[in-house]
């Protein structure tokens, strides 16, 4: 019986390049922008190790999770010094991990048809595919991964409700827009006030500060959002009351009816308001500029009345 042969410790870097799924040509960059150390020369060979393939494992896990090859340059040297690199990854799995106690569930194409009136609708569910409502699963044929037991669940009793498919689809992407919209600047306060001694310089983060961040991520998740649950509750309180009382007309004056005329204006004017707030808005934002230029003028004119001749600089 021959003996198994020593496990293989060194590489050509089209081996290198097949083993950490890239190329000879961006193995060869890597090199020249300094994030590779440079091979070993054996004669007219270079000549690989298994650093360099942990080196390559490591940038290619970095540019999925958003890093530049700048910041990555920045990571690897630290890391080359014993400084950071760990620990940021462990900032980042903490970040990229989930931001809610809720469990996934899975559900059948025979479930959902019966949660949603026993009507089979491909498009309804093609779309619910396309939103990351469901998730196919890709062994099981018929399956589906929910994210979001929770968002399901509200999405069939809208549907009881009467609310038609199409309608909780678009009132979602409309949501989504608001929502992270909230979400990014809930991170901008949080990175200004909180993370900013944490986040720059990466250089010369340590790994306690990293994990010290990574704490902050964990105790921010439940922050964020009981602050939205309540601000939530209180809004829809608020906009819940008033449409009742409008819907029911419980003593409120009618609006009066607004008059509405053509006014031309410069094109170039229109074009500058479409380039500030978008061609959606137009209409919107000249409306409102309007109205705020002559309540100005009103505010202006009983100023004017009330104050006295001599605080307006005229001679008595």
């Amino acid at each position: 019986m021959t003996a198994d042969p020593p496990p293989r410790t060194t590489y050509r870097i089209e081996d290198l390049a097949h083993l950490s799924r890239t190329t000879v040509r961006t193995v060869r960059a890597y090199q020249d922008k300094g994030l590779l150390p440079r091979p070993e020369r054996r004669g007219r060979a270079n000549v690989y190790r298994d650093a360099h393939l942990t080196r390559l494992h490591q940038i290619s896990d970095l540019l999925a999770r958003g890093y530049t090859l700048a910041s990555i340059k920045e990571l690897l040297d630290a890391w080359d010094t014993g400084r950071g690199l760990a620990g940021v990854l462990g900032l980042v799995t903490e970040a990229e991990g989930p931001w809610s106690d809720e469990e996934p569930a899975r559900v059948t194409r025979a479930d959902l048809d019966a949660r949603f009136g026993g009507v089979p609708d491909d498009t309804a569910v093609a779309e619910a595919v396309a939103l990351g409502i469901l998730e196919p699963v890709a062994d099981e044929p018929g399956s589906f991964l929910v994210p979001s037991p929770q968002e399901l669940t509200v999405a069939a009793e809208l549907h009881a409700a009467g609310v038609p498919l199409t309608a909780i689809s678009d009132h979602l992407r409309e949501l989504r827009v608001q929502v992270e919209h909230i979400a990014a600047r809930f991170l901008e306060f949080t990175a200004e006030h909180v993370f900013a001694r944490y986040l720059d310089d990466p250089g010369h983060r340590t790994d306690a500060q990293a994990a010290e961040a990574a704490s902050l991520v964990r105790r921010l998740r439940p922050l964020a959002q009981h602050t939205v649950d309540a601000e939530l509750a209180r809004a829809m309180r608020l906009f819940a009351t008033r449409e009742v009382r409008r819907r029911l007309g419980a003593g409120e004056r009618p609006e009066p009816r607004a008059e509405t005329r053509t006014v031309s204006l410069p094109v170039g004017t229109i074009g500058a308001v479409r380039g500030l707030v978008g061609a959606d808005h137009v209409a919107e934002f000249i409306t409102l500029a309007a109205e705020r230029e002559v309540r100005a003028r009103h505010l202006d004119a009983l100023a004017a009345d009330a104050l006295p001749a001599n605080d307006l600089g005229q001679t008595p």
